[in-house]
């Protein structure tokens, strides 16, 4: 397993920005998809967006589309989520899971098998 740790997040202003990123430990992260979550006060933890292990190729949950951004870079075993546009909504605490497998499961937290430890994010209004 990789371990995880999120670091960037903070409090901004609605419309504003911020980027997280999730640094990994262990030589095998490359063979990790990436996975970024949110849970926010009194709800379940959601997927917000995933990065596959191979290609590249990001998924996004639907009210994220067009105002997130995940990267990653292998060489530096780093994931990033570069947030936009943020709204008051986004406030949540935000994790990051790496999952080895398949793409199967990639928008459910059952199926990864390392988090990071959260970093809170708080829009203000």
């Amino acid at each position: 397993q990789v371990q995880l740790v999120e670091s960037g997040g903070g409090l901004v202003q609605a419309g504003g920005s911020l980027r997280l990123s999730c640094a990994a430990s262990g030589r095998t992260f490359s063979s990790y998809g990436v996975g970024w979550f949110r849970q926010a006060p009194g709800k379940e933890r959601e997927f917000v967006g995933h990065i596959r292990q191979s290609t590249g190729y990001t998924y996004y949950a639907d009210f994220v589309k067009g105002r997130f951004t995940i990267s990653r870079d292998n060489a530096k075993n780093t994931v990033d989520l570069q947030m936009n546009s943020l709204k008051s909504e986004d406030t949540a605490v935000y994790y990051c899971a790496a999952k080895i497998g398949s793409i199967v499961g990639y928008d459910d937290p059952r199926f990864y098998n390392s988090w990071g430890q959260g970093t809170q994010v708080t829009v203000s209004s």
